[in-house]
């Protein structure tokens, strides 16, 4: 298969899924305040022009002539941290409370540059760091990148490390 049969598949595969999901939500009326919910979704279908990518890109920009073209970059298929916090909206408004703090963890690591975050899912694997290190890392994803909630998941993970004995040893 020569690049522009590939692109063309999945675009085509992208395009035909744009707005389904295999989550099937409870009903549940939308939440108060203007907040995103069940209603809404699936954003892609019912909000297109709100889901943006982090370049500030709408659904309807992508096309494939635009990928053939090289106006779009790989950037660009970045989600924005604002579509995530919509997402998030939509799974409190029907009780997935887990799935919403997972969103919003997602929302502030958008900011950090690829090659930190697979050096810090490195560095939590067990045995791979001490207790000092991961507390560093915590320190400069809060200070650097305002990632205030994935800050203190490391933290905690660096303290539940130390208590199992799966930390580095100096």
């Amino acid at each position: 298969m020569d690049q522009e049969q590939l692109i063309r598949q999945i675009m085509a595969e992208v395009m035909a899924n744009l707005g389904k999901d295999s989550v099937t939500f409870q009903k549940k009326s939308p939440t108060p305040g203007g907040s995103i919910g069940r209603d809404q979704y699936p954003l892609g279908e019912k909000m297109p022009d709100k889901v943006k990518s982090a370049t500030g890109k709408v659904l309807a920009d992508f096309t494939l002539d635009k990928v053939k073209s090289g106006e779009l970059k790989a950037e660009d298929f970045r989600i924005a941290p604002e579509t995530l916090e919509m997402q998030a909206q939509v799974a409190e408004s029907v009780d997935r409370d887990n799935l919403a703090r997972n969103m919003r963890r997602a929302a502030e690591l958008i900011a950090v540059p690829d090659d930190q975050l697979l050096s810090v899912y490195n560095a939590l694997r067990p045995y791979r760091s001490t207790k000092a290190e991961l507390y560093g890392i915590a320190d400069e994803l809060e200070q650097k990148y305002q990632c205030k909630v994935n800050a203190a998941f490391i933290r905690e993970a660096a303290d539940v490390y130390e208590k199992r004995g799966r930390l580095k040893v100096d």
